[in-house]
């Protein structure tokens, strides 16, 4: 995994807006909500993310690399951050570094294994968890069609304990109706605009 940081220090500036938790949270769709409301700021960015997987259009907007080319670009510094998950391999680009350190707001989905190394190359990270109760998470997994009952029954098992310690974490609750995860996204985004208090 890569995104060690900048030895004379965090990247100041801006924030980056981590969003994470569990497959069938709906992630995908709270961030497309808040795209949505957000496309006249120009302070808000929603990055690009660079895997090892053929384009789907089922599937998250994203840049494909193949599985030898990323080991290339990786040491190249092509990604301010990256990490492994499942088989494939995930890349934030180096722009974002600029972008940050300009004062914009960075907003990805990350793997929560990745967030240490975040919160070491930026001064300001904010972690959106998106969840959703364990009966929900289930019945949209079942919907895609993508696993077995009990393949989904393991999945939902091995969900790794949250961060709770981390004050930079925001739950956020998906389990109805996409407006309310989506709004109290979009009032995170804007609130990570504005400078810290005393800063």
């Amino acid at each position: 995994m890569s995104g060690g940081g900048d030895p004379r220090g965090p990247i100041e500036g801006g924030a980056f807006v981590a969003v994470v938790g569990p497959s069938g949270a709906g992630k995908d769709s709270v961030m497309a909500y808040a795209r949505q409301r957000l496309v006249a700021e120009p302070r808000v960015h929603f990055v690009r993310r660079v895997i090892t997987r053929p384009s789907d259009p089922s599937l998250e907007d994203h840049d494909t690399m193949s599985a030898s080319a990323f080991p290339q670009a990786e040491a190249a510094g092509a990604f301010a951050l990256s990490w492994s998950s499942h088989g494939l391999s995930y890349g934030i680009p180096a722009a974002v570094d600029e972008l940050v350190r300009g004062g914009g707001v960075a907003v990805a989905n990350l793997s929560r294994a990745a967030l240490p190394a975040l919160r070491r190359r930026y001064a300001r990270v904010v972690v959106a968890e998106i969840t959703a109760a364990p009966a929900v998470l289930a019945r949209r997994l079942a919907q895609r069609g993508r696993e077995t009952a009990d393949e989904i029954a393991a999945r939902l098992a091995r969900s790794v304990a949250a961060d709770a310690a981390a004050g930079d974490r925001h739950l956020i609750d998906n389990s109805g109706a996409l407006a309310v995860a989506g709004d109290r996204f979009v009032a995170l985004l804007r609130a990570a605009i504005a400078p810290p208090a005393g800063g």
